[in-house]
């Protein structure tokens, strides 16, 4: 059911979300525009992530994925927020958007000044102990991890790196192997990234405090995700059964296409900011049905 009137799927979205206060579900293709790659979608890299299973039980596995992690974790460090960031941030500011969950764990949101923000899967700037539960900023980590491997990535870069999501990145095997993985500088035990890595659950006040917002919501926007994992499809089918309006934004097909009220096939970025100037009344000006819509459009075909 995709209702579409004279104006296009854009206008449709942009009534179904005039006068709700909104929640803001997002994934990692609203941060693809920082440079972040991300695990699906038309222009994705195949990418085999980590389990939990696999990083905990193998000292080998944690080798290899700090090795890759300290060359990904750069495009992160100095990514910024793009035009879809800031747009949902001025929406929140101007009492539309009434809180963010974002799947994605690059803190971007945050960082374009977004405050109501449930970071469903962690955040990859911090690192926790699995033995001690201590916490340390990854930039703390970054400092032991150079110390360790002198070197180390003038070599990868030579031998050549393919970035990859959540900080990680694929290198040859060989050079993985001569890696130095830091332990805890507290009680020596194994260091994670303080985010949720495949096969692990949810923290539960997290989930709950995220199923809350869906159900109190007026209106759910879901933007850059494919809805591959039932931790994002989950408020989908959740808002859909209340009979929320759901308005789904994202280039490729989603397990949630049939859900949706309104599905624009289109980039996060130019959609986001078309919301913004529609609904915000200070913007509202810079929003012509007419000829801006033309250029939103082009991006939902």
């Amino acid at each position: 059911m995709s209702p579409h009137d004279d104006g296009g799927p854009l206008e449709a979205a942009i009534e179904q979300l005039r006068g709700r206060a909104v929640v803001v579900l997002t994934g990692a293709g609203i941060s693809t525009d920082s440079g972040i790659p991300a695990y699906r979608g038309p222009n994705s890299r195949p990418s085999n992530p980590i389990t939990v299973q696999e990083y905990m039980g193998s000292a080998e596995a944690r080798q290899r994925y700090w090795a890759r992690n300290h060359l990904g974790w750069r495009r992160v460090k100095w990514a910024a927020p793009n035009d879809g960031h800031l747009a949902l941030a001025e929406l929140e500011r101007g009492g539309v958007v009434r809180a963010v969950i974002t799947q994605n764990v690059d803190r971007l949101h945050e960082d374009s000044g977004s405050e109501n923000v449930v970071d469903l899967h962690g955040r990859v700037d911090q690192i926790i102990c699995t033995d001690c539960g201590d916490l340390l900023r990854r930039r703390t980590l970054e400092e032991m991890l150079t110390a360790l491997n002198p070197g180390f990535v003038e070599r990868a870069e030579a031998m050549g790196v393919v970035e990859a999501p959540d900080a990680d990145a694929q290198i040859d095997d060989s050079l993985a192997r001569e890696f130095h993985v830091a332990p805890c500088p507290r009680c020596g035990g194994v260091l994670k990234p303080d985010f949720v890595f495949f096969g692990e659950n949810v923290p539960k006040p997290r989930l709950a405090r995220a199923l809350k917002l869906v159900e109190e919501t007026e209106a759910l926007l879901v933007a850059g995700t494919s809805l591959t994992v039932m931790s994002g499809l989950r408020f989908v089918r959740q808002a859909a059964k209340a009979g929320t309006p759901v308005v789904l934004v994202n280039q490729g097909p989603t397990r949630g296409d049939e859900l949706a009220t309104v599905r624009l096939h289109s980039g996060t970025s130019q959609t986001l900011r078309a919301f913004a100037d529609a609904l915000l009344p200070a913007r509202r000006a810079r929003y012509e049905p007419g000829a801006d819509r033309l250029a939103a459009e082009q991006a939902i075909r």
